[in-house]
């Protein structure tokens, strides 16, 4: 009798148990994870030489929400060849930014200028209460082009070879 019990005993306590129930992930989680990954893991981190003539910066803030953002491209002949932000702000700041120090990397300057923040809202599913964020990254990148080139004004050709001509 003693066997049978304890033999019930066991089979009772497994019917108890709940199963845990199998769900199909549902599309808007998935995209929702993707964007918020780069918040999570963010890529590119960091700073670069500020006094490079061949390194842009680009700083920018948003007042309504504190967020500050500060891109740095490295570029050579007219190619990116790396970035690197600082954000002070949100998730969907961070994202924005590192999900812009990838997309402008092997770019040139003039791709990378007419980048546009519904380019990053739309690759990174932001909310539209966030779509600021992606503006600020619009805004810094452009800084940070604006600041190259302040750097490294363009040459004139012609210019440079009538003076040479004239000596």
């Amino acid at each position: 009798m003693q066997p049978l019990r304890n033999a019930l005993r066991a089979a009772g306590r497994t019917a108890l148990r709940p199963t845990p129930l199998r769900r199909a992930p549902i599309a808007a989680l998935q995209l929702q994870t993707r964007s918020y990954h780069e918040k999570d893991e963010p890529r590119n981190p960091g700073s670069l030489d500020r006094k490079d003539p061949m390194v842009g910066t680009g700083l920018v803030g948003a007042p309504a929400c504190g967020d500050v953002m500060k891109l740095q491209i490295k570029v050579d002949n007219g190619t990116i060849t790396d970035a690197k932000f600082k954000t002070f702000g949100c998730g969907s700041a961070i994202a924005s930014s590192s999900y812009l120090t990838e997309l402008v990397k092997g770019m040139s300057i003039e791709d990378a200028a007419k980048i546009r923040n519904t380019d990053i809202a739309n690759n990174l599913h932001l909310p539209p209460v966030k779509l600021h964020c992606s503006m600020l990254a619009e805004d810094a990148i452009r800084a940070a082009i604006a600041d190259y080139q302040t750097k490294n004004p363009p040459t004139n050709l012609a210019a440079s070879e009538a003076k040479t001509l004239e000596k």
